[in-house]
Order: C-alpha cells, then structure tokens, then sequence
C-alpha cells in the first residue's frame, strides 16, 4: 500500500502523545500515512515552520492559532485547529527558596487551593514577580494572567512573564533569572529532580478543563487534502481514545520515554499520566485527578466557546475590538471539520459547537450523537462563568 507522508512538528512534552501513539501504534499507517514527527527546539520553529510549509501539521499551543489568526505575534497567518490534543497537564511552580518562604508564611501544601496558594505567593515575592512560561500565546501564560490578575498581581508592573523553552525551565529557575514557572509536564518535574523547585499548583486548580494543545494546520489545508486530513484526524483521534484507557499508561508512558520522544524515565511520565506528581525534592507526592485528559469529557472537541476565551484575553491586553476577536476564534476552531472527519470514526459528537464555559462542577450528560456524553466538572478558581455571546464586559 503506498502511504501519504505527513510532516508534523511537535514539541517534547508528555502532551504530544496522540500524535506519538497514532505513529507508534500503527494508527495512522492504517488510514494509510506515513505520519513522521520532527522534534522542535521551540515553540516558535513550530510556529514558523507550519506557516511556512515546512511542515502539514503540527502540536501546537492552543492560543497560537488564534493569535496568529488575529495577526498578533508578527506574523499573520490564518490557523486552523481541528481538534484539541489534550486538556489540562501544566504545573506552575516556584524557585525552592520562594517555597519556603511561602510555607513560613502558612501557604496551603495542598496543591489545589489557587486562591489561598496565589494569594501566599503574591505576599511573599519580590515585586514585580517573574514568571517563566514556553511562550507568550500559550495557556500556561493565559491561566497565569487569569489566576494573578483577579487575586490583584497585573501585568506589567507587578508581573513579568518571560519566554523559556520547556526543557530549560529549570535552568532559568538555578540561574535566578525566572523566580516562578508555568510549564507543560514533564519539565515542571525536571526542575524538582534537579532540587531548584516546588509544584505549589496543576494548571486545572485554575481553569478545570482547559485546553491545552491542539491540532493545528494552515488555513485553507483541510479543505484542499480532505482526504489526508480526514485519516490524520482519525488516526489521532483512536490514539486519543487508546490513552483515555487507564489500561495503557504503562505502555504509553514507555513508548513516550524513548529518545525519538522525551528521552525520561517511564517512571516519571507514569506518574505524570497517572496524576501522581512529586512535588517536591523531599518527595512529597500529590495525587490532581483529571490531571492531563486526552480523550474523556469531550476533550478532543474544538469548542468555538474556548477559542472565544481565548481570543477575548488576548484582546483585552492588545487593546484590540472584542467581537472582531471572537469572530476570528470562531473561524480558527474546527467543529465542522471535526464532524465532518470523525463521523467515520464513530465519534461521538455534542449537541451544540459552543457552551457556557465554567459552569459544570460535576460530571454532567449533556445533547450528543450517541446520548452518551458526559462533560466537566469545567470550574474556574475564582467561579466565574465565561459565556461566549456576552463578552462585552
């Protein structure tokens, strides 16, 4: 059989799974591509590769299309994402000396209270405070902006945020440059191995169920490789599917530790798969249920309301129309495509392309294909409920 070859850039972070398991597990040889993944120092090689044509698709930050697409960043280019790749699976954590002075001054060890956490650290650092994140359209930046900002911190002149690539988070943290961090996992991990840090948070103690990375091509590619896409998206979607078995950790976990991919121990991406993370260097392990999904609660499905969520934060710090920005989140995530590539794959769809975002604070039934979809809990810290029609205020 010949095979379609695909390029597809990816970060090495615990989230690029489905696209390694899709490769790994023969999924995507089975709708008939040769999927080849390129490891990528950064993500904005990621970035400029994609929109160069060096690569068909590629794991990407979930803001970045939406920036891109809102011409932000200094480069505009129109995005697509077709699916979300992973909820969830950020850490946010501090230099060990920033630590201990939050444990002196009585700050919750409890790795899920952000408001009395965010609030000890807000009491205890130098200001401004200086937080590192892998990218400026990301969600690790997005959930600290969100977090800080409503417990009083604003951008700029009591909080920095600095671009550090993943793997060199813990170095940034040694060398004092950064006295926090926001990063996708294992690399929070790392810098606890390495003795310079604590995990004081998940990123789901702010946002529940936020997405995380996702799926992205250029604009106008789907359309015109329908049928290449249409087998990506479902080879993807089984790997997903295959993730969400508890069953598999162990075999994932393995598969994602080998050089092509992580280059870890199995040991420390199970843990993290499993929501079991050591916290810090004495030990001290936390158990964050949901702490990355791949597949349940819908987590594959490109909500327009989400890309809208986006958009409006980013709007707000650019000074940019509101409305304009949603309209443009909502042209750059792909539930039409979505539906139209997986109805195949027996994926089963949601009722509805947007919905009320943060209001679920337990699992909820909710209007599918099949009448057996089950979404949230979905909460903010802070309770807040984001509705994507009204986002004037």
């Amino acid at each position: 059989m010949s095979l379609r070859r695909l390029e597809c850039g990816f970060i090495p972070l615990i989230d690029s799974a489905p696209l390694v398991i899709a490769r790994e597990l023969g999924f995507a040889r089975e709708e008939g591509l040769d999927l080849q993944l390129q490891a990528q120092p950064s993500w904005s090689a990621v970035r400029d590769k994609l929109a160069l044509g060096r690569l068909d698709a590629a794991h990407l930050l979930a803001p970045v299309p939406i920036a891109m697409s809102m011409g932000l960043g200094g480069m505009a280019l129109a995005l697509d994402a077709l699916s979300v790749l992973s909820m969830n699976g950020n850490v946010v954590g501090v230099s060990s000396k920033l630590a201990r002075r939050m444990a002196d001054a009585g700050a919750p060890g409890d790795f899920r209270s952000a408001a009395e956490i965010g609030r000890a650290l807000i009491r205890v650092c130098d200001k401004p405070l200086t937080v590192g994140v892998p990218f400026p359209f990301s969600m690790h930046a997005e959930l600290l902006y969100y977090w800080l900002g409503a417990l009083g911190l604003k951008a700029p002149q009591d909080l920095i945020v600095r671009t550090v690539p993943p793997p060199q988070m813990a170095e940034a943290i040694e060398a004092g440059t950064i006295e926090a961090f926001c990063v996708g996992e294992p690399w929070g991990s790392v810098a606890v191995a390495r003795g310079c840090a604590e995990l004081i948070l998940p990123g789901a103690a702010i946002w529940n169920f936020a997405p995380e990375k996702v799926l992205a091509v250029r604009k106008g590619w789907a359309e015109r490789e329908i049928e290449a896409t249409s087998g990506l998206m479902r080879a993807v979607w089984r790997a997903a599917r295959w993730l969400g078995d508890s069953a598999n950790v162990m075999t994932a976990a393995e598969i994602m530790s080998g050089a092509d991919y992580l280059n870890l121990s199995s040991e420390m991406i199970e843990r993290t798969l499993q929501g079991r993370l050591l916290v810090n260097a004495s030990g001290e392990e936390r158990v964050t249920r949901r702490f990355i999904e791949f597949f349940d609660g819908a987590a594959t499905f490109p909500w327009r309301s989400q890309a809208v969520w986006i958009a409006t934060r980013l709007a707000r710090r650019n000074g940019l129309d509101l409305e304009e920005a949603a309209a443009v989140a909502r042209g750059c995530f792909r539930p039409d495509l979505y539906r139209t590539c997986l109805d195949s794959a027996g994926a089963d769809m949601p009722g509805a392309s947007e919905k009320l975002e943060g209001a679920l604070d337990m699992r909820s039934p909710v209007a599918s294909s099949t009448g057996e979809m089950y979404l949230g809990p979905d909460l903010f810290f802070d309770g807040r409920v984001f509705d994507p029609i009204v986002i004037s205020v």
